[in-house]
């Protein structure tokens, strides 16, 4: 029987959005009666929600003082230096932000502030990979220099090979010509002038 009642009464508790008649019940009996145990003020307000439902709509929505929307650049730097500090703890956080919820508060780092840091760290990585090509290409370029530098080195060495190796020969074919020929008084000596020939061809004749 009991347990008949039980899903009977599960059966009738209400999912989805909150109606307004739900939410001033709601606001109604907490100003009547306060706060006090979720699950008894579900039931004692008549309302057929779960008592986590009612916390939840009282903290983040009907409170008084809850504040909602419009999250200043000073509460933006104190939810990321508080979230450094204690990561997804968002009931600590939203103690430090008076009016604020924890629900508001994670909703609003996972949309906005996240979403930015990701966004920079992606920009950084693309900066990174660009200022790492651009140094690889420097040294590719240095390199190339060096190459070209190197391969003028040689080939001016090989033309200096070149050019010794044609004054050797020519050297050389200096000093064999003067090493074919007589030295000038020997020359001298041994060149018949033309008057020695004519007189050398008169006395042949006179004898024959």
């Amino acid at each position: 029987m009991d347990k008949r009642t039980c899903n009977s009464q599960d059966v009738e508790v209400r999912k989805g959005p909150w109606t307004m008649e739900e939410d001033l019940i709601l606001i109604n009996y907490i100003a009547n009666h306060g706060e006090g145990v979720w699950n008894s003020l579900a039931r004692s307000a008549g309302l057929k929600r779960t008592g986590k439902s009612c916390r939840l709509r009282w903290l983040n929505y009907l409170r008084p003082d809850v504040r909602r929307g419009n999250i200043t650049p000073e509460e933006q730097l104190l939810i990321m230096e508080l979230h450094a500090k204690w990561g997804n703890r968002w009931s600590k956080i939203a103690k430090h932000l008076p009016g604020r919820t924890d629900n508001e508060i994670k909703n609003y780092w996972r949309t906005r502030i996240q979403k930015h840091i990701k966004h920079a760290e992606n920009m950084n990585r693309i900066s990174s990979n660009i200022s790492d090509e651009h140094n690889n290409n420097i040294q590719q370029a240095s390199t190339s220099q060096a190459s070209i530098g190197r391969a003028d080195t040689i080939e001016t060495g090989n033309n200096n090979n070149n050019n010794n190796n044609i004054n050797i020969n020519i050297n050389m074919g200096t000093n064999f010509h003067h090493q074919g020929t007589f030295p000038t008084d020997q020359t001298n000596e041994n060149i018949w002038s033309m008057e020695e020939l004519w007189s050398m061809q008169l006395l042949n004749d006179a004898t024959y």
